[in-house]
């Protein structure tokens, strides 16, 4: 295995410029995930990663060896797509062992890394079968296998859970967190999923327009993000965000009034700097921050719209005073509120965070 760097990555496609300046570390063993909106620019830069995009300008680095001018098939990585791609005319060992065997790699060493990926990802039993035969999540196992038995440097995986189902997603979600376990390898997934992004990374990359938003651990992202955008990508459902305005400040504290809630003013705490008494801001609640009233601290008051039972939380959805702005409203178990019906919940203290109009956290 090995580590690897990107210095400097540009790409353009003409005069539309895709990537911007992607500066980024990912060490020997780490789990990074790729994510943000369609067009973002997430599986270009996975694969210029790979040799199959060559930068605008800018290095890639794979154990410290430039590679940025190597072909894919000389830089010691193997890529997982969305699509399976498998010969269907080819039986699961046959397709296991192609790559190798067209590398000229003796039949016994073939036969040797082909049995430790079957045994890996559970396809011991199904060797003899071919790809019609395969559920959509043993074919995306086997597509797994053909890049395990290369021995790579690194793991690029783009999107490959896209095509399954959810619960089938779920399934693969955990295979694919095991087999990382198992071999400690680099692996860097692309996806728009991120509750994928949230399960699976060590680190998480948020892209926007071919920029990196915020990096950090998914804890990091989903407590202490940077900016409105990433609090709103990471979090399902989504943080919600209120506008309000200073109307005093006290230290880190701000106090706020909510302009769409018959809400007394809350307690806002500042990350650093900025905002001046008189500025509207946005302050982000999730859903699950939300608390009973009657336990005291800081309330808003809104009207059911829509209630979603899941069993074991409830998501209302509810409107302000104002009638316009939507908020989501997260209750343990079974919610006894009524659709239409006026509320009043609270929030937990401290759980609230504040964002300029720039987007940016205070």
């Amino acid at each position: 295995m090995a580590d690897l760097q990107l210095r400097g990555i540009n790409k353009s496609f003409g005069s539309v410029k895709i990537i911007h300046d992607i500066d980024l570390d990912v060490g020997d063993g780490e789990f990074v995930v790729f994510v943000g909106p369609s067009g973002c620019g997430k599986s270009t830069l996975l694969r210029t990663i790979s040799g199959l995009e060559e930068p605008t300008s800018g290095q890639v680095l794979i154990g410290g060896e430039d590679v940025t001018d190597f072909d894919p098939s000389e830089r010691g990585v193997a890529m997982v797509f969305q699509s399976y791609a498998l010969y269907p005319h080819m039986s699961v060992e046959q397709n296991l062992g192609f790559g190798l065997r067209m590398g000229g790699m003796p039949r016994d060493q073939v036969a040797q890394r082909v049995s430790e990926a079957a045994r890996i990802l559970e396809l011991t039993e199904l060797l003899d079968r071919k790809p019609r035969q395969l559920s959509g999540g043993q074919r995306q196992r086997v597509a797994i296998g053909r890049a395990i038995v290369r021995q790579p440097k690194a793991f690029l995986f783009d999107e490959p859970l896209s095509n399954l189902d959810a619960e089938l997603r779920v399934q693969m979600r955990i295979e694919i967190a095991k087999l990382h376990n198992q071999l400690g390898a680099t692996m860097i997934y692309v996806t728009h999923d991120q509750v994928e992004a949230m399960t699976l990374a060590d680190r998480i990359v948020v892209l926007r327009a071919g920029r990196i938003e915020q990096q950090g651990s998914p804890v990091e992202l989903y407590d202490n993000p940077d900016n409105i955008f990433v609090a709103g990508f990471i979090g399902s459902p989504r943080m919600n965000f209120l506008e309000g305005t200073i109307t005093a400040i006290d230290g880190q504290d701000l106090t706020v009034s909510l302009s769409a809630f018959d809400a007394p003013a809350l307690e806002v705490r500042r990350r650093g700097s900025g905002g001046v008494v008189g500025d509207t801001i946005n302050v982000g609640i999730r859903p699950e921050h939300f608390a009973d009233a009657a336990l005291g601290g800081p309330t808003l008051s809104a009207s059911a719209q829509v209630i979603e039972q899941l069993g074991g939380v409830s998501y209302v959805y509810a409107l302000g005073t104002d009638s316009e702005t939507k908020v989501t409203i997260q209750q343990k178990g079974h919610s006894r509120i009524t659709v239409g019906a006026p509320i009043t919940v609270g929030i937990e203290p401290g759980a609230m965070l504040a964002f300029g109009q720039n987007g940016l956290r205070l």
